[in-house]
């Protein structure tokens, strides 16, 4: 039987990696409020040369109803459409609608989305990367068994335990690229 060759994903958080994150407790509710960060375009392109390049985010407003699953999804819509403009695609987006009382198994820090996106696209997790702001993003990449960078400028944050710590820490999404590109994960598709 001939195995279907595994792929190599980078998973990106969506508010802070790929446009500004709302203040604390506040979310993106409608297209207006969506801005994208600096060459956010460009690093998504590059990465797209050689692996999927897969949104995970959590989206609790939707929980919360302050805002709707159709808004979501027409905003989501038009981030790959404006994407699309600079030869930057995003292959899927993953999202989690639930509450954090929910104990959702996608809702990061969980891996469920990382998970179902390896199902869905048949990834090596292992030659995979997680990329976000926030360490629930770093512990999620981590259990679903991924490279993890985490992007900020506060480089002496404090790591509870080793399932959170990064294996990257950068400043912004440009040298989370070189990092990648560096990598001998990169040959082939």
């Amino acid at each position: 039987m001939n195995k279907k060759k595994k792929k190599r994903a980078i998973f990106v958080d969506r508010d802070g990696i790929i446009n500004e994150k709302p203040p604390e407790h506040d979310y993106v509710k409608k297209w207006k409020d969506f801005k994208f960060l600096p060459n956010i375009g460009r690093a998504i392109e590059e990465l797209g040369q050689k692996f999927l390049v897969i949104i995970i985010t959590n989206q609790r407003g939707i929980a919360r109803k302050i805002m709707k699953l159709k808004t979501l999804e027409d905003i989501h819509h038009k981030m790959k459409a404006e994407l699309k403009k600079q030869n930057a695609k995003i292959n899927r987006i993953y999202f989690c609608p639930h509450n954090i009382e929910d104990n959702c198994n996608c809702r990061k820090p969980k891996p469920g989305l990382i998970l179902k996106a390896a199902k869905d696209f048949n990834i090596n997790l292992s030659k995979s990367y997680v990329v976000g702001d926030d360490l629930t993003d770093i512990e999620a990449g981590k259990k679903a068994g991924c490279k993890t960078i985490l992007i900020t400028k506060n480089r002496d944050l404090f790591f509870k335990n080793k399932d959170e710590k990064p294996d990257y820490i950068v400043s912004n999404i440009i040298n989370a690229v070189k990092i990648i590109k560096k990598s001998k994960n990169v040959s082939g598709k």
